[in-house]
């Protein structure tokens, strides 16, 4: 029995998901809505292939036909591609690999909800948020964002969003540096010292320098 075609399936999930990336991110230019657009349309291309029409399937259907004989293609189940590339056996649902995406992509969205109370609290008193998830990356937003779609390619991987995936991580780069140059418009001084403390994306290991006070900063510390 074909596990594909259940629309409702994939309207659902995607407006569940595209909602609360919503709530956590309030886009206001048209910077913040071109981001907004591109996360949303990696998760609808997403869970289209994974309920929908199995687009990635269907394109290597002949060779994973030959290399796979044993994949019943229109199952669910043949959907886990790493799973079947890897060459694991018994319920994918209970791989390391997809108990890895669970964590990235359940972990992610926590940390997108508890970064944007920080930053809220920031903004309401036009302050520099330099607390909770912002006293180690300057933009935990974005990582948190990074996070979900590597989850979500690790869990279900698509020729489309494969392809989108380093796009995305591209544009999240280049608004992260443009909202830095915002940032140090209305901050000046107490953002150079405040970059010059915090890394961008990737946490500082073993290192013990004493946090930022929190003096409380579009999508991501900046205006």
């Amino acid at each position: 029995m074909s596990a594909y075609g259940l629309w409702p399936i994939v309207a659902v999930n995607s407006i569940i998901f595209i909602i609360f990336a919503f709530s956590f991110t309030r886009p206001g230019s048209m910077r913040d809505w071109r981001s907004f657009g591109a996360f949303s349309a990696f998760i609808v291309a997403l869970f289209t292939e994974m309920y929908g029409f199995p687009l990635t399937v269907y394109l290597l259907s002949g060779w994973l036909g030959s290399q796979f004989p044993q994949l019943t293609l229109l199952t669910h189940d043949a959907g886990h591609l790493w799973y079947s590339l890897l060459g694991l056996s018994g319920d994918p649902h209970s791989s390391p690999i997809h108990m890895a995406s669970e964590v990235l992509i359940t972990g992610g969205l926590v940390f997108l909800a508890i970064t944007w109370r920080y930053l809220y609290q920031a903004q309401r008193s036009g302050q520099l948020a330099k607390s909770g998830p912002y006293a180690y990356v300057r933009h935990p937003q974005y990582v948190a964002f990074i996070g979900i779609l590597l989850g979500f390619l690790l869990q279900w991987p698509t020729i489309l969003t494969i392809l989108m995936f380093p796009v995305l991580v591209l544009m999240y780069i280049k608004l992260a540096r443009i909202e830095e140059g915002e940032a140090r418009q209305q901050f000046g001084a107490e953002y150079d010292e405040y970059m010059n403390a915090i890394p961008a994306f990737i946490p500082r290991v073993g290192r013990k320098d004493q946090s930022p006070r929190d003096m409380g900063g579009g999508m991501d510390n900046a205006i």
